[in-house]
């Protein structure tokens, strides 16, 4: 047998080569490193509810080309636990964003068959990542996507380039709607191979319960897990999921806010959708600023078609995102709800309205006046937006 021996010198040469190798693979298959290379690799949790505009801000986010990012991965966890109830699924929902976080997707395993591709994945298609290099061979990576277009050409691949496109990006960010309490996810904030940051966006609750209306049937087994019915479906007519998502808000905000410790300084941030549809580009900004990402031109002006269209935003499918005029979506609860629902929502929800600055309307006539205010600035009521 013969024993070859390398010096360092020939290692490293060799070293040299296969980098400048994979250099120009990655740049002839449309992918490009990132500019944060080197620096520690962010992670960003938007913590939010259903039905609150967070489809529209993960998008936001999933179509940076620095972005790895999935929807909701934990509705695999609900779909497969359903007869538990929200908090007791807490655990089993962090060790999943835990993985997913660090592209350990082998987390699946225990939802979905052992045989499977991208496409299993829950909303796989709004993740601009899967739908381009090297995830999917038609796409390059800096493109901006859409979902019928991914779904026609990308669903076949394997399910091992969810991890490895996972593990390409400087970012990966994770939408999700399925913590109710802040301090469950204090092992994550703390944990030394994650670098965490949670963005909290929250909505109107009357607009959310208006929204909630025309998507009744996608979310009545949610509506059974947050109410604890052991499995049996609910149809939320008396607000009661709204009223748990308005006093998760609250614990949420306060922990955040007022009882926070040290661990958490500069890793949350406070959005209200309201402010983003207002001036789309100003309120990203921040987001991305927040998340350590710069906007492109590309971006930007996707943002802007995205916000300024002509729909009011009506459709029924749940989790579409489509050109619309977010203002006008964002009012359209003060022409559809009936005052003695507005009422209702008022009742169950006062003390989140109260503290994220949404006013009450104490007539139809309030409800109906497009000018009568009921979105305060922030500089009118204590806010932290760290």
């Amino acid at each position: 047998m013969v024993k070859l021996r390398i010096n360092s010198s020939v290692a490293t040469g060799l070293l040299v080569i296969q980098t400048v190798f994979l250099l120009v693979l990655y740049s002839r298959q449309g992918i490009h490193l990132s500019d944060t290379d080197g620096k520690e690799r962010v992670h960003l949790l938007i913590l939010s509810s259903w039905r609150s505009g967070s489809s529209f801000v993960g998008q936001i986010f999933s179509q940076h080309p620095d972005v790895f990012y999935l929807m909701e991965p934990a509705w695999h966890v609900w779909v497969t636990m359903y007869q538990n109830s929200a908090t007791v699924l807490h655990m089993a929902v962090r060790d999943l964003i835990r993985s997913v976080f660090l592209c350990d997707m082998s987390v699946f395993d225990s939802y979905m068959p052992k045989e499977r591709n991208v496409s299993h994945l829950f909303q796989w298609a709004t993740s601009r990542a899967l739908c381009t290099l090297p995830a999917c061979k038609f796409f390059p990576r800096d493109e901006i996507t859409n979902d019928m277009a991914c779904k026609t050409l990308c669903g076949k691949y394997p399910f091992d380039n969810v991890e490895r496109a996972c593990n390409l990006y400087s970012h990966v960010v994770i939408k999700e709607v399925r913590f109710f309490d802040l301090k469950v996810l204090y092992p994550l904030l703390t944990d030394p191979s994650l670098n965490l940051k949670i963005l909290h966006l929250v909505r109107d609750p009357r607009a959310v319960a208006k929204s909630r209306e025309q998507s009744k049937k996608a979310l009545k087994r949610d509506n059974g897990i947050v109410l604890n019915t052991n499995g049996t479906k609910v149809d939320d007519g008396k607000y009661q999921v709204i009223q748990e998502i308005c006093r998760s808000h609250v614990q949420i905000y306060e922990t955040a806010a007022y009882k926070a410790p040290s661990f958490l300084k500069d890793r949350y941030m406070l959005v209200r959708y309201e402010d983003v549809v207002q001036d789309p580009l100003r309120e990203i900004s921040k987001m991305y600023k927040f998340a350590e990402l710069k906007p492109t031109s590309k971006l930007e002006k996707w943002i802007y078609n995205i916000t300024h269209g002509r729909s009011s935003g009506n459709q029924k499918e749940a989790f579409s995102i489509t050109s619309r005029n977010a203002v006008n979506v964002s009012q359209a609860w003060r022409k559809v709800l009936s005052f003695e629902k507005v009422k209702m929502i008022q009742n169950v929800c006062k003390g989140a309205m109260n503290m994220l600055g949404y006013q009450t309307v104490d007539s139809e006539k309030e409800q109906k006046d497009l000018n009568h205010e009921v979105v305060l600035p922030r500089r009118q009521y204590q806010f932290s937006w760290s």
